[in-house]
């Protein structure tokens, strides 16, 4: 830092500090004068020697002046002596050719000693190479020394064909000759350096990375591109499992972490080898998963490569690769394409298994060569349900490992769609099977009840097996595919419980239809003499086969075969010819006894009393005298509704009212409906089903 400067005042005032210092003026003036004068010398002395050293300077630099020109003169003249050397030698071409001739001898001479030491150094470097090779994950130690000593051949082998190309063809062809086993050992010795550089890596987890340095010093000696010197091997896999390829490929990551940690520092910064290695690895892979989609595999593994594809990106994230280095993108970038390859290939393969088994299936229910199947629990079945939910879980199980809620929301759709058209196939079957044995009943195979209880059993048991389904998809999707996953799933289950109904409809209809020659005969003179106990029988011989059918298919069974077995007896009842009183009525309670017997072993006796009870209110009106008719209808009437056609042919019927009885009855029951206002009963009853035939058909009936 500068010393703050003092002014001549405050030097004084230093001195001049009380009046006892003013006695010291004269002695601190002739102080001063004495340090000007020292300081007067000295400047004195500094300029002279200053001017004699510029002086000296300015001598020296003539004088230098003169040098250079005088260097420049002699190098003019040489110089135009060099240009035209003839000029002062006058042996100068003499001297030339006699250069050239020495110069020859001296080529030739070198020429004919490498010729003859070659082999013997071809003898050494061969053994070396031979050595190296022997491990090619290894230290390598004559690396650099095999690659000087080629290189130096190599050279002298150019030079001296080079040299040749003017002599005699028999003279190139035997040079070639001689350098055969040299040109035998570089290619020998490339092979080598490619199977080094094939294996960088390797090398560094062998604890070699100093051959790695040879190979780039190697390298930047024969000036060869960075690719060919330090290429890796491109990655394999389609020729394997391609599931055991994708769940192998965790030793990309591995190997990119030992790139970046021991290989890069073995190269020059300039190479970027963590940058090429990521392309390489990358370019490879992108080839690879071509191939793989390319060869079709098998859905589950388009499923695990979409989810690779995904780990991939999240990883290398990680990893802190730059994006513009994995550019293109595998695949493209459309991973999604392959979730709609998997999908085709979902709808293909469904639609083929379903195909097929529905063939099979569709063959044993038409022909009915031997009864159905009977499963571990004693029920009627068929192996189709047992297939058809061993294909939806599979295909579901490999949709949910995809942890894709979309992905399990597709196939599940899809799964539905195959499930519908199955269900709407055997609809159509059980119709036309039905229909054929009603038309036809000479022609067809007998068994056509116990088939259809045994399809009733599979879709029962299929409507489990898709709510067990809907109930751990539930857990494993969010909100968002919950939804269409349980309409879809729900919708297929209706559809087996509609094609259960129908198994169970076609039953009864059989039943039925075997009862018509019985049910003809319901309030005809025969029937008087007793013919319910044919309907009974035979309803009892289709009913044995309660132990092959689920406790629930039966339950709705009994009351459907109940349902039916009172809708055909009203009907038949109230389009009867005329009654006899009271014979009709004591038939009547017989017919009812004897029913509510048959089903007492089925249903707890006062559940079957709902089912009789309108039967009890028509046999009210039946036994009830013209003037208390009314009370019966009222009583039926409230529960039923007014049912007017069938209450005025069941009044027509009565055999002890006449015309006019019938007018007067049905008048007053008329009346009342219309003063009460009285309407059909809010839910529809068993009287809905009742067909009462017009007049004219009665007519044609008797």
């Amino acid at each position: 830092m500068a010393a703050p400067q003092v002014s001549a005042a405050q030097a004084i005032g230093e001195y001049l500090q009380s009046p006892d210092d003013l006695v010291k003026v004269a002695a601190f003036r002739k102080k001063l004068e004495k340090e000007k004068a020292s300081i007067d010398a000295r400047l004195k002395s500094g300029v002279k020697e200053q001017l004699d050293a510029t002086r000296e300077g300015l001598r020296k630099l003539l004088g230098t002046r003169n040098n250079v020109q005088v260097v420049k003169e002699e190098m003019q003249t040489i110089d135009r002596i060099c240009t035209d050397p003839q000029d002062g030698v006058s042996t100068l071409d003499q001297i030339s050719r006699v250069s050239m001739v020495h110069r020859n001898f001296q080529q030739t001479e070198e020429m004919v000693n490498n010729l003859l030491e070659m082999n013997s150094k071809l003898v050494v470097l061969e053994e070396m190479l031979a050595a190296d090779s022997q491990e090619i994950v290894g230290p390598a130690p004559n690396l650099l020394q095999i690659h000087f000593q080629i290189n130096r051949l190599e050279g002298f082998r150019n030079q001296t064909m080079h040299q040749a190309k003017k002599a005699s063809v028999a003279s190139r062809q035997k040079l070639t000759r001689a350098f055969e086993r040299l040109s035998k050992l570089i290619e020998d010795f490339e092979t080598y350096i490619m199977e080094l550089a094939y294996n960088i890596l390797p090398l560094v987890r062998a604890g070699h990375p100093e051959v790695v340095v040879k190979l780039i010093k190697i390298a930047e000696l024969e000036a060869r591109e960075d690719e060919k010197a330090i290429a890796i091997p491109p990655t394999s896999g389609t020729s394997v499992d391609p599931g055991a390829f994708l769940d192998s490929l965790g030793w990309i990551y591995q190997d990119l972490i030992r790139i970046e940690s021991d290989v890069v520092q073995c190269f020059p910064p300039n190479y970027e080898m963590y940058a090429f290695y990521i392309k390489e690895y990358h370019k490879n892979l992108n080839a690879t998963f071509g191939r793989l989609v390319a060869a079709e595999p098998d859905a589950s593994i388009l499923l695990h490569l979409h989810a690779w594809l995904k780990e991939y990106k999240k990883s290398m994230k990680e990893l802190n690769v730059a994006p513009e280095l994995l550019d293109p993108p595998l695949l493209n970038g459309d991973e999604q394409s392959l979730i709609e390859d998997y999908l085709k290939l979902i709808v293909k393969k469904l639609d083929e298994w379903s195909a097929n088994l529905m063939k099979t299936e569709i063959q044993e229910f038409t022909t009915r060569s031997a009864p159905p199947e009977v499963d571990s629990d004693g029920l009627y079945g068929t192996q189709g349900a047992v297939i058809l939910f061993q294909m939806v879980n599979q295909q579901i199980d490999a949709a949910t490992e995809s942890g894709q809620g979309a992905i399990v929301a597709r196939v599940v759709e899809e799964t539905n769609r195959v499930m519908r058209s199955i269900q709407d196939q055997w609809t159509k079957v059980v119709e036309a099977e039905f229909k054929k044995q009603t038309e036809k009943p000479d022609e067809v195979i007998g068994g056509l009840a116990e088939y259809c209880l045994a399809l009733a059993n599979d879709q029962i048991k299929s409507a489990d097996n898709t709510e067990a389904l809907l109930g751990k998809l539930e857990a494993l999707v969010s909100e968002k595919y919950r939804v269409p996953i349980n309409e879809k799933l729900n919708d297929a289950i209706d559809g087996n419980l509609d094609v259960a109904k129908k198994c169970i409809k076609t039953f009864i209809d059989i039943i039925l239809n075997d009862l018509k020659p019985a049910t003809k005969q319901l309030f005809q003179p025969p029937w008087y003499d007793g013919v319910i106990g044919l309907v009974v029988a035979t309803i009892k011989d289709y009913m044995s086969d309660q132990p092959f059918i689920k406790p629930l298919l039966f339950e709705l069974l009994v009351d459907d075969v109940l349902d039916a077995f009172l809708v055909t007896y009203l009907t038949a009842l109230a389009n009867s010819p005329k009654l006899r009183m009271p014979a009709a009525t004591e038939r009547i309670k017989e017919d009812i006894s004897a029913v509510f017997t048959f089903f007492s072993e089925f249903k707890p006796a006062k559940e079957l009393e709902e089912f009789f009870e309108v039967v009890e209110m028509i046999l009210a009106m039946l036994e009830a005298s013209k003037s208390m008719v009314f009370l019966s209808f009222w009583a039926f009437a409230k529960v039923h509704g007014p049912c007017l056609p069938f209450v005025e042919g069941l009044m027509k019927a009565r055999g002890d009212l006449d015309r006019s009885a019938v007018n007067e009855v049905m008048d007053a029951i008329k009346r009342k409906v219309k003063d009460e206002g009285l309407t059909e009963p809010p839910e529809p009853t068993i009287m809905k089903k009742i067909v009462v035939q017009s007049g004219i058909s009665r007519f044609l009936r008797t």
